[in-house]
């Protein structure tokens, strides 16, 4: 797979579909009250059946490149399902999908699907920014007995409280694309001017204290 093509690719079309919007000078602020040049909602690209379908092939693919000894497909709920499915269907094999917490009733249970002491599983989610959610997965998971032997994702940030996040569970990430290959995607295809580059290459080296 030629990797710069894919995250080239999937950084145009998250764009075009205005599932990635920059705006630097009128940042967001996320929950966790960091300004941010960039809002990201990947949950729009169940929307689109074509790109919908090459992200599954695209995942698939850097699941076989990476992670050959796979054995069950996970998604993190609720926005890692769908692409978890479909990377699944294209790999043919068991899925599981796997809630933030454990259900209040009934058998009580975090994870649906299989998961099997021993498995060798691969977690999907759709966006990371510092890494929680699926590593709560990756948590619940082995809790069960499964052996997580890796993540993957459509985006990351590229924070480095994620770099950090992953490295204490002992986890490898990998993504299709990432924020620098986004913010040069969106410059090359004019959905930027190239004075905001600046402002989006200083949020990228330090986002905790960019905008203040």
């Amino acid at each position: 797979m030629d990797k710069l093509a894919v995250a080239n690719n999937i950084a145009g079309q998250l764009l075009k579909i205005k599932a990635v919007t920059l705006s630097p000078k009128e940042p967001f602020t996320w929950a966790s009250g960091i300004k941010s040049p960039i809002y990201t909602d990947n949950r729009l690209t169940i929307a689109y059946p074509d790109f919908r379908q090459i992200i599954a092939h695209d995942l698939a693919a850097l699941i076989k490149e990476h992670y050959p000894d796979v054995e069950v497909i996970g998604g993190v709920a609720t926005a890692g399902i769908p692409h978890a499915t479909g990377v699944a269907n294209i790999l043919n094999l068991p899925l599981n999908y796997v809630r933030p917490q454990k259900k209040d009733h009934g058998k009580k249970s975090q994870i649906e699907g299989r998961c099997q002491k021993g498995d060798k599983v691969v977690l999907i989610d759709d966006l990371i920014s510092t890494g929680g959610s699926i590593l709560k997965a990756v948590k619940a998971v082995r809790e069960e007995g499964g052996d997580v032997i890796g993540t993957v994702a459509i985006f990351s940030y590229g924070l480095p409280e994620s770099t950090k996040n992953f490295s204490d569970y002992d986890t490898q990430l990998f993504t299709l694309t990432d924020y620098p290959t986004m913010i040069e995607v969106a410059q090359e295809q004019a959905y930027v001017e190239e004075n905001d580059m600046e402002l989006l290459q200083q949020w990228y080296q330090d986002p905790e204290s960019w905008g203040k």
